[in-house]
């Protein structure tokens, strides 16, 4: 008894379903159409060559009989003389034809077959029969052929027939009779058949075998593929294809996914470390407004002091984590692409209001260029928040009357530069490229102090990034730090344009 269930027949034939298998059926499927198309044409175009070889012989062997036959010469009443003529004379014919037949006109018919003649006093007539003979209807359709080319079928054999009609004086007196077995055609054919089956059995069985071992190697790129692919949704993001075949479709189609692989092993760590750093900031307010409870339960006579202390710790820390929440939406919005909504937007007015908030949140030396006039295609809002975001960094990084320099000038081809400079420490060069990461701190003591969560310049940058621009460190002239970013979509104004911008600042 099998034990075998409809699963283990599904696995059995599951490869029929492959790539390799529908391959090498493809190109079975495509070779068995042409052989059939080649042995179409081959077995028609043998047919009609050895046919049209028959008639041809035919043709020739009317001819022959009309130029030598002494019956298209004889009176009606001499059929009998002339028939043995012919018949003694008809061996040193160089003929090919087997069936010679005279239609004489009111005289009979003479052929080398005794069933075909009907002439009088034909000697070989009812020879060795008495009575009247019965004519078959093979002899009628061999003596009433039309003229030209026929096929009749004699003793299950078919028969290549030619009658031409034969004039003397202008007068048609006969009509001469050749006949040929037909049989080579159907042998001829039937030899193609035979070739065409070995042959073409053998091409086929070996056009399979190229075909799946074509098929094998053509799809082994595209299994380590799949291999790869189950092995990374199993959690290992490291694998790779890494396909060193030729630059061909299957090669690009690996590249990219090894590509795809490289961004998607990226993401994840990023992910992984963003959860991991967004649980821990998360935690830390919570463990400090948990033991500031805890505290408070334990204690045994609480004054109104003590309830305010706490309820200030844990306002903190709730605004913090508010701060927190708020920043990580707001970077989830950038990862979707849903950050900013550009329009066009006065550029010295909107610089001119942005810095004069800005000479009012610290006790800093704030310094603004000059501003180009013109257009900006740009989020209003969130140009701002880059800007603020800048700022504070810059505040947080110098001393109480430090230098803040903002300053805004046309890179060219319609690209516009915001820069933030200070006189503080610096940015490390080693640090600069990683600033701009989420939670990254330079100066952790500081980050502890101020309450920051390190996604102010992560923020800059993913708006930044939505305007599709670029966000970048240096150091400033005066040795601290220079963080500037450029947009695209700056229309300068025109020369009057900027006289009235000129005139109005």
């Amino acid at each position: 008894m099998s034990l075998r269930g409809p699963g283990g027949e599904r696995s059995r034939w599951r490869w029929l379903r492959g790539l390799r298998a529908r391959l090498a059926l493809a190109i079975s499927v495509i070779l068995v159409a042409a052989l059939g198309t080649a042995f179409v044409a081959t077995y028609r175009g043998t047919g009609t060559q050895v046919r049209n070889q028959i008639d041809e012989d035919l043709r020739t062997d009317a001819q022959l009989v009309d130029s030598r036959l002494p019956l298209l010469r004889a009176k009606p009443g001499e059929i009998a003389e002339a028939a043995e003529e012919y018949l003694d004379e008809r061996a040193l014919f160089p003929l090919s034809a087997r069936l010679f037949m005279v239609r004489i006109r009111g005289a009979g018919n003479i052929s080398n077959l005794p069933d075909l003649s009907t002439a009088e006093g034909d000697p070989r007539l009812d020879r060795d029969v008495a009575g009247p003979r019965r004519e078959s209807d093979e002899s009628r359709a061999l003596r009433t052929a039309d003229l030209g080319f026929s096929t009749v079928r004699v003793n299950d054999e078919p028969l290549r027939l030619y009658f031409v009609q034969v004039t003397r004086g202008g007068r048609a007196v006969a009509e001469i009779g050749v006949g040929e077995s037909a049989a080579s055609v159907a042998r001829a054919q039937s030899g193609v058949a035979r070739t065409f089956l070995v042959a073409g059995t053998v091409t086929l069985l070996a056009a399979i075998a190229l075909g799946f071992a074509f098929a094998t190697r053509l799809s082994r790129p595209l299994r380590r593929m799949a291999g790869t692919a189950a092995r990374v949704s199993a959690g290992d993001l490291s694998q790779r294809i890494g396909s060193t075949g030729p630059q061909d479709e299957v090669r690009v189609l690996a590249d990219a996914f090894d590509r795809m692989l490289d961004r998607l092993e990226n993401a994840f760590a990023r992910q992984r470390g963003f959860v991991a750093d967004a649980s821990h900031e998360l935690r830390t307010p919570l463990t400090v407004i948990r033991g500031q409870l805890e505290v408070l339960a334990r204690q045994t006579d609480v004054t109104p002091d003590d309830v305010r202390h706490v309820d200030e710790v844990v306002r903190t820390e709730v605004v913090r984590m508010e701060r927190l929440v708020e920043d990580l939406l707001l970077l989830a919005r950038a990862d979707e692409g849903e950050l900013v909504r550009p329009a066009p937007l006065d550029l010295a007015p909107f610089v001119t209001e942005l810095f004069d908030a800005l000479t009012l949140t610290a006790d800093r030396t704030f310094e603004l260029s000059d501003v180009p006039p013109g257009r900006l295609l740009a989020d209003e809002d969130r140009i701002a928040q880059v800007v603020r975001n800048l700022a504070r960094n810059a505040v947080e990084h110098t001393g109480p009357g430090g230098l803040v320099r903002l300053t805004v000038r046309s890179l060219g081809q319609g690209r516009l530069e915001f820069a933030l400079e200070d006189d503080g420490p610096g940015i490390p060069e080693e640090q600069r490229d990683r600033v701009f990461d989420r939670f990254h701190r330079t100066d952790t003591a500081r980050a502890r102090r101020t309450g920051g969560a390190g996604l102010g310049l992560a923020i800059a940058r993913a708006i930044v990034e939505a305007h599709g621009g670029r966000i970048y460190a240096d150091s400033s002239p005066e040795g601290g730090a220079r963080v500037a970013f450029a947009l695209p979509g700056f229309r300068a104004a025109g020369k009057r344009a900027a006289k009235e911008q000129a005139a109005k600042s």
